[in-house]
């Protein structure tokens, strides 16, 4: 009886050794990057009541809609949001929604900052927006803190 507790104490404890060598070794993704363009045409045709219910927080709401042309805004701040997911998701895996990522602006055409709706969620994000013509483009680089 004490053999067979030796030996399962005996590989606990090399599982326990072999998962903190692992762990040594395999270091978690620090940086990660996303982008995403946006052509307005297309998304003027999807760009819905619903749609903007389901995936704008109501401060980007008030954003957008305090410029002439609000349509642009939510299209850049559609790509920043889908930029910020993509660079998210090759960090964590886990369920994100349009809603959990929210672009905040200090002035009108300021500065983006980005606030991730999540307990778990610690990063240091970085996010440039740009329109051109018809297309809206935005990037993400993404530290895991």
């Amino acid at each position: 009886m004490l053999t067979a507790v030796l030996i399962l104490w005996d590989l606990e404890w090399m599982e326990k050794e072999i998962k903190k060598t692992l762990d040594e070794i395999t270091p978690a993704q620090k940086f990660s990057a996303g982008n995403d363009i946006v052509f307005i045409p297309d998304f003027e045709k999807s760009f819905t009541e619903s749609f903007k219910n389901k995936v704008y927080t109501a401060n980007e709401i008030a954003y957008c809609d305090q410029f002439e042309n609000p349509l642009l805004r939510y299209a850049s701040t559609w790509a920043a949001k889908e930029a910020v997911y993509k660079a998210v998701k090759q960090i964590d895996p886990s369920a994100l929604g349009p809603k959990k990522i929210e672009i905040l602006r200090d002035k009108p055409v300021g500065r983006p900052t980005v606030i991730i709706h999540r307990d778990s969620a610690k990063f240091d994000v970085a996010l440039s927006i740009s329109h051109d013509g018809d297309y809206a483009w935005a990037i993400a680089f993404i530290e895991n803190l």
